[in-house]
């Protein structure tokens, strides 16, 4: 082999690395050096100073790499976006407001507890914590006094095994749960220091407001020159296309119009160089797909009753104007639940099961930018489509006999997979 056919060789192997790289962090913005994405680590600390300099430059988020950790500082394009919540590592439910309390009391009882921690001990400082009476103004009642407040505590606990925060050395949760056992966890302080992302400390902040504090928390200095403002514009766009799942034009401020309309293509290239996404441009906005479908938390179609029902109402959605009221999904999808109940899961046709089938369905087509909630003109609860949806639009069955040829203008249209990415 020559040494220019070598040198191609290598090169292309390394833009190969950083790729996955980038996409290991974008799919996991912390990344340990043990554990399941040991591999993952490796190539992030090996390309880290490209790495930094890449998302510093396009998005504005902070790289910190050392010997253990790496964590990719992401602040997300949108404050206001609730379609990424925190779930249960058992059921795949979101966290519920009182969860995410408890998320935080146990980082705080963590940040001064010794490098070894049991979770009954654990759960003593936590509702100790709670005990303050700013949580009991908010509506906030943590004591361990039943099983549903064990059960918060416990997933918790899950969560920060999953992100890294705590190793279990001994013992079950489960057993804690039914209050026959504890269990015995390591704490790592590396990881522990990097969870929070924000641009300032949460002490500093004094707006009143749930809306206002979080707007504050990660406020960002007004530029004061054309070369800042553009910057600036750079990496809220860039942080909207690698974060949504559709980018909407009528979603975007008179500014952000006028600098995607001129930098479409700069943006959507360096995009895709870094991590193999493809631009889907409409008028209506844009779409970076993802060929390898694993940059997403969710997808869409997906196995199982509730990808089956998200997969039904989104062709069944797919080309309505106006909004279509909540009660009438109901309606639809209790009479697939009969239709289908070879197949569904069991409790799908109880009385009632449409109501909860309809809504995770829902929730799924607003996080993948299909559907957005809207009410009708009596303030019922609706949904809109969206212009994305229209790619599950399903046209006229054509049959066919023996021997026709297919019109050339079919109308025939099938379902499409939307392969866009989701992450946070």
């Amino acid at each position: 082999m020559s040494d220019n056919r070598l040198g191609d060789v290598l090169a292309a192997q390394r833009a190969e690395e950083f790729r996955r790289a980038a996409r290991a962090l974008l799919r996991r913005p912390l990344l340990r050096a043990g554990g399941p994405h040991s591999e993952e680590f490796r190539l992030v600390r090996q390309h880290a100073a490209e790495l930094r300099t890449w998302f510093e430059r396009n998005t504005g988020w902070a790289l910190l790499v050392d010997s253990e950790v790496a964590r990719l500082r992401r602040i997300p394009g949108r404050d206001s976006d609730p379609t990424h919540p925190a779930r249960d590592q058992r059921t795949g439910l979101p966290f519920s407001r009182r969860r995410y309390v408890v998320v935080c009391l146990c980082l705080a009882v963590l940040e001064r507890a010794e490098h070894q921690i049991a979770l009954g001990r654990l759960a003593e400082q936590v509702v100790l914590a709670a005990a303050d009476p700013a949580l009991g103004a908010a509506g906030i009642d943590f004591t361990l006094s039943d099983r549903e407040q064990r059960t918060d505590l416990v997933a918790v606990v899950r969560l920060l095994l999953e992100w890294g925060v705590l190793a279990k050395v001994a013992g079950d949760e489960d057993a804690f749960l039914k209050s026959a056992g504890d269990a015995l966890y390591d704490v790592d302080r590396r990881v522990l220091a990097g969870l929070l992302v924000s641009r300032r400390g949460p002490s500093t902040v004094r707006a009143g407001g749930f809306a206002e504090r979080l707007a504050e928390l990660n406020a960002e200095v007004l530029p004061d020159s054309d070369e800042l403002r553009n910057r600036a514009l750079r990496h809220t766009l860039t942080r909207r296309l690698l974060d949504d799942p559709v980018l909407y034009a009528d979603g975007l401020s008179e500014a952000e119009s006028a600098y995607l309309a001129s930098q479409r293509g700069a943006l959507t290239r360096r995009i895709s160089e870094l991590t193999g996404l493809v631009p889907e441009v409409r008028a209506e906005g844009i779409a970076m797909v993802d060929p390898d479908d694993d940059l997403t938390d969710l997808r869409m179609p997906e196995q199982g009753t509730d990808g089956h029902v998200a997969l039904l109402l989104a062709e069944y959605l797919a080309g309505k104007g106006g909004t279509v009221p909540l009660a009438e999904l109901h309606r639809q999808v209790a009479g697939w639940a009969l239709e289908h109940a070879g197949f569904w899961r069991r409790s799908a046709t109880t009385p009632g099961a449409e109501t909860e089938l309809t809504e995770q369905a829902v929730e799924r087509l607003v996080a993948l930018g299909l559907l957005e909630r809207a009410a009708t003109p009596d303030d019922t609860p609706a949904v809109r489509p969206r212009p994305a949806l229209d790619r599950y639009r399903v046209g006229e069955t054509i049959l066919l006999e023996p021997g026709q040829s297919a019109p050339r203008k079919s109308t025939q249209k099938s379902a499409k997979s939307t392969k866009g990415k989701r992450t946070r």
